[in-house]
C-alpha cells in the first residue's frame, strides 16, 4: 500500500467497517472481462455471505470462476481544500478476497440467511425450506482483508 499512513491493520476495525455498510461490491472475472455488483451481505466469523437469485450473470461467472474480491466503503464527503487539487475524500474502505461457493443444505443456507438478515434487522427470524430453496446463498471464507482510511484528523 503506497499511503501507510492511511492503511488500516487492525482486524476489529476493519470488521467493524463491513458492520456498518448497507452494500458490498461483488468483483467477479468473467474470461478477461471483469464484472462488479452490489449485493445485499452478511459477515460473520471471518466469512462473507449473500444471497441471489439461483439464475444469471453473477452465478453464471460464480460457477465458472469462483475467485473474487469484495469491496465496501463509508464516504461521508469531500475534505475541502484551498483548491480543488487539494481536495481530500474522507472514507473507511475495506477489500477481502476469497473464493465463493454456493451452499446447499438447508442448515448452511439457514445460517447464511440468518447472518445477513441480522446484519440489517439486528435480529434473527425463522426461515423455512420453502422460502431457502427459491435463492442462491453464497459463501466466501475471507482468504485476505486489507483496510485504508482518510480523515479529517490525517489531511
Amino acid at each position: 500500500m503506497r499511503r501507510k499512513d492511511r492503511e488500516i491493520t487492525d482486524r476489529i476495525y476493519m470488521e467493524s467497517i463491513l458492520s456498518r455498510v448497507s452494500v458490498c461490491r461483488l468483483a467477479l472475472a468473467d474470461g478477461n472481462e471483469p464484472y462488479v455488483v452490489p449485493v445485499c451481505f452478511g459477515y460473520e466469523d471471518g466469512t462473507i455471505f449473500f444471497h441471489s437469485a439461483t439464475e444469471g450473470k453473477k452465478m453464471d461467472i460464480i460457477r465458472k470462476n469462483p475467485r473474487c474480491c469484495i469491496e465496501v466503503d463509508i464516504t461521508p464527503g469531500p475534505i475541502q481544500g484551498e483548491n480543488p487539487c487539494k481536495w481530500e475524500m474522507e472514507y473507511e474502505s475495506v477489500i477481502c478476497t476469497g473464493t465463493a461457493r454456493t451452499l446447499e443444505t438447508f442448515s448452511e443456507k439457514c445460517a447464511a440467511m440468518k447472518c445477513i438478515f441480522r446484519h440489517y434487522a439486528g435480529t434473527e427470524h425463522p426461515f423455512s425450506e420453502k422460502e431457502l430453496e427459491r435463492v442462491a446463498l453464497v459463501k466466501i471464507p475471507v482468504e485476505s482483508m486489507t483496510g485504508k482510511h482518510c480523515s479529517r484528523d490525517l489531511v
